[in-house]
């Protein structure tokens, strides 16, 4: 039996756009496809995990209107378990994703019932969890000054916990994440959100700053040059597969999701990395946060076939 995860994070209806390398005010442009996906970076990583084989419940909210039964229904399509995702009165999380000819995207978000998610407390049950993971502290207003009690609660329920950063669009950055590094065992940011919070480019000083402020194992997420692991002493580099990039939303999400799978699969976290850089390769491949995902099996296989 493969240990289960409790998730919490946003759940966001994403329409995208593509491709769009620039935008003429007051003319019409035609593009190749404009289409619905799931998003959100709670959303994403369940979405992956469940995917990938791995029991998952999601905390969180979508509105009462056909675009959270939309969110609803692809969450159980990918297994997840959406028993402790609140419907709330207000508008489901949206965000246009446009995204450019190589695959680099900007988004439009409108948050929704964001908004009222945390502001009183959720019911909270670990159930059979061995994990706890947070996607996205900046994404939930409330979740800003929650998530040090949520990730306190979930290690004096002895479950390990991880946390992916995002960006932060409000830019309060460390003040917000400080009181969190020393309650998660595993922390997850790509490199723009490390230069915001540490003011340094470098790998090791990034890891070096985030330890200091108490993160204990940190995964950095680099794209094409695919990810560095700070576990302990070591640092180990693991390059990308690579793949002709179409679409990168969701990609680190993805990439969280596969790494926690094969962490719950029992894998070393080097094999780890690995895994979840292939995870991330198939998903950039197709439009959408989740459209890449493929299942355990499929995504081993197509290792074997890109080794």
């Amino acid at each position: 039996m493969i240990p289960a995860v409790l998730c919490t994070g946003n759940i966001v209806l994403d329409m995208l756009v593509r491709p769009v390398d620039e935008i003429q005010w007051g003319g019409t442009r035609w593009v190749d496809a404009i289409t619905q996906s799931l998003g959100g970076n709670g959303a994403n990583t369940s979405a992956t995990l469940g995917k990938l084989g791995v029991p998952v419940t999601l905390i969180g909210a979508v509105g009462d209107d056909a675009m959270g039964q939309a969110a609803l229904d692809r969450l159980t399509d990918c297994s997840v378990d959406t028993s402790a995702i609140q419907t709330l009165a207000a508008g489901t999380a949206t965000t246009v994703a446009l995204v450019r000819s190589d695959g680099t995207r900007a988004f439009l978000h409108q948050p929704g019932v964001s908004l009222l998610l945390y502001a009183d407390p959720v019911p909270w049950n670990p159930g059979a969890a061995t994990r706890f993971h947070l996607g996205n502290p900046f994404a939930i207003p409330h979740l800003r000054s929650a998530a040090p009690s949520l990730l306190k609660r979930a290690k004096d329920a002895g479950l390990d916990t991880s946390l992916d950063t995002a960006w932060d669009s409000k830019g309060e950055w460390m003040s917000v994440l400080a009181p969190c590094l020393p309650l998660v065992d595993l922390l997850f940011l790509n490199e723009d959100e490390a230069r915001m919070l540490t003011a340094s480019t470098d790998p090791q000083q990034i890891a070096q700053r985030l330890r200091e402020a108490g993160a204990s194992t940190i995964v950095l997420k680099r794209g094409g040059l695919g990810c560095s692991v700070f576990h302990g002493p070591d640092r180990i580099d693991v390059p990308a597969f690579p793949v002709q990039v179409l679409d990168t939303t969701g990609a680190g999400d993805c990439f969280a999701g596969g790494f926690l799978a094969a962490l719950q699969r029992g894998y070393p976290i080097d094999q780890a990395a690995r895994i979840a850089n292939a995870v991330g390769a198939l998903n950039v491949q197709s439009l959408g946060s989740t459209s890449g995902l493929r299942s355990w099996q499929e995504t081993l296989d197509w290792m074997t076939a890109h080794t």
